[in-house]
């Protein structure tokens, strides 16, 4: 049988409960593929984000915190005159969990519109 590929911005993040332990490294990878221009540093999602002027910058940022607001899931944000650096972990299981992945599809989706 073969295995649908998963829409993960269509997905809502759920809470982690206490003892959830972060995705191992080939669960993170199958996550990571759905995931262009995004990467694993440092035990980190992260990817940079680029734009023509701080205007559009800014609205990128103000989109993440709805998105962020939405899902319960916040990144960790280093906003440019030009460009936002988002990280997602998922600081309560201390590494990365699905939540990072599909927040993550949320903001690739973004650019889809």
């Amino acid at each position: 049988m073969t295995k649908e590929p998963q829409d993960l911005a269509h997905m809502k993040c759920a809470p982690c409960r206490s003892g959830t332990p972060p995705l191992d490294a080939t669960s993170a990878g199958a996550f990571l593929q759905e995931l262009p221009g995004w990467a694993i540093e440092e035990g980190l999602l992260t990817k940079t984000f680029r734009f023509a002027n701080y205007h559009e910058t800014l609205a990128f940022v103000n989109a993440t915190a709805w998105i962020s607001h939405r899902e319960d899931h916040h990144p960790e944000l280093r906003v440019g005159y030009n460009e936002t650096r988002v990280s997602y972990v998922t600081h309560s299981i201390g590494g990365l969990s699905r939540n990072d992945f599909v927040c993550a599809a949320k903001l690739e989706a973004l650019f889809a519109l």
